[in-house]
């Protein structure tokens, strides 16, 4: 399945609540000012507002962790070498 990612709206494997939330991810890591009305309608059909908003904190936690690494040149799994 997560060699679906890529291309996952064509996907067959993944179910439409994973299409949103996948969607979402890729607002909210791309431009998140791509966050439209018609991807929060999207996602009211898959989840509750508490779940989109959950869901939200934890891909933006995610990417914010991946930005961080890589502005620090590290590596994921390697050694800080920051003292």
């Amino acid at each position: 399945m997560i060699a679906e990612i890529p291309h996952y709206q064509d996907s067959a494997l993944l179910m439409p609540r994973e299409k949103a939330a996948i969607r979402y991810a890729e607002v909210l890591a791309g431009d998140h000012r791509q966050a439209s009305q018609e991807l929060f309608n999207e996602l009211r059909e898959y989840f509750t507002e508490p779940e989109i908003i959950d869901l939200g904190w934890r891909i933006v936690t995610f990417v914010g962790y991946g930005r961080f690494i890589h502005t620090l040149g590290l590596e994921i799994g390697k050694t800080c070498p920051l003292a």
